[in-house]
């Protein structure tokens, strides 16, 4: 089978999963390059409410597979940027279901998503340093306000891998299950992302990643929108919220 990524949405879930088992998931530059327009249209997708990225079988991603790249990492990295902004830009929550390597490129696209799950025994790495590449300013920034400076340098200077214990003690990874129990957990956390509202998302994801000049924009959209009276509503009359604010395809 060619290397590709495949998709599929359910219950308003979508899920992406990286599938090139024969070298552990690593993204080859079609598979790069697919990445940015899938996003846009799943974006675009008023069902979906939430996204999984994963891998198939038992590893996330081992990074860039170069042999698709005419062995230049330097191009490798360019498609990987423009693929984890376009991760990084999705504006519904996003989330890495991390088993097995999460090494390279791999490790950005997690990064980029909103939150990080991982089996335990995973393992992650940033590894330029072993490539003598310079790690893009845009991925570095984002690995330190995860991570923080110390532990963003550690991986960086030595592209050492560390498991998942140690990713979830810095930061890097939210929540860590025993085998054959990640599966279940991403399935019931991605259900309550997608019964919660939308708008409510959609602002707090921008203000955590930095942008604060749209507040009266957010303000303005929750005071014509629907989704703060039925949230009350639905509180006060001791029922679950049915919320209808969705995201313009444009926005």
């Amino acid at each position: 089978m060619e290397p590709q990524l495949q998709h599929e949405v359910t219950d308003g879930v979508a899920t992406v999963v990286i599938d090139h088992p024969a070298k552990r998931n690593a993204m080859t530059a079609a598979m790069w390059r697919a990445l940015p327009p899938l996003l846009t249209a799943l974006a675009a997708d008023p069902g979906v409410r939430a996204l999984v990225l994963t891998g198939s079988g038992g590893t996330f991603c081992a990074g860039a597979d170069i042999s698709t790249l005419r062995g230049s990492p330097e191009e490798a990295q360019r498609l990987a940027v423009l693929a984890e902004e376009a991760l990084a830009a999705f504006p519904k929550p996003t989330l890495a279901a991390v088993r097995g390597h999460c090494v390279g490129g791999g490790a950005q696209l997690a990064a980029a998503c909103d939150l990080r799950f991982a089996e335990a025994g995973s393992l992650f790495g940033v590894t330029p340093a072993k490539l003598g590449i310079v790690y893009p300013a845009s991925s570095t920034r984002r690995l330190v306000s995860l991570v923080g400076p110390a532990t963003a340098k550690y991986l960086l200077f030595s592209g050492e891998l560390i498991d998942a214990e140690r990713a979830l003690r810095t930061g890097l990874v939210d929540e860590v299950l025993p085998q054959d129990e990640l599966g279940p957990r991403v399935e019931e956390f991605t259900r309550i992302l997608a019964a919660r509202s939308q708008l409510t998302q959609a602002a707090a994801k921008e203000f955590a990643n930095g942008r604060t000049d749209r507040d009266a924009h957010w303000t303005a959209q929750s005071r014509d929108g629907a989704d703060t009276a039925e949230g009350v509503t639905a509180f006060l009359e001791r029922r679950r919220p049915v919320f209808t604010w969705s995201v313009p395809a444009s926005d």
